[in-house]
């Protein structure tokens, strides 16, 4: 396939099926970062019941959460969180304690 060039595009130096493969990286990475952010302000709002049983069930989901979530990805999903108004955000690094 040819490679089409004009300065009105960005990636001119790419193909088309480079520049497609970019972009569906780019939505995958866009995706993973706004669910991850879903997910931690779904199990935070937990926290706001009354139900005894329903708030230790966050409180669990939330710490499982804030450890599975990729460290490269991180600073994406604190900017979702910020946009989502929950106070929960994530550290660059997470140290699990080993017993």
């Amino acid at each position: 396939m040819e490679e089409i060039k004009s300065p009105n595009r960005p990636f001119a130096d790419l193909s088309p099926s480079k520049d497609l493969a970019q972009l569906r990286r780019r939505l995958q990475r866009w995706q993973q970062v706004r669910t991850w952010a879903r997910l931690i302000r779904e199990a935070e709002s937990l926290w706001h019941l009354e139900v005894r049983e329903l708030r230790r069930i966050g409180a669990i989901e939330l710490t499982q959460l804030l450890q599975e979530v990729p460290p490269h990805l991180r600073e994406r999903v604190n900017r979702w969180l910020g946009k989502f108004s929950v106070s929960t955000r994530l550290k660059r690094k997470v140290y699990i304690k080993e017993s």
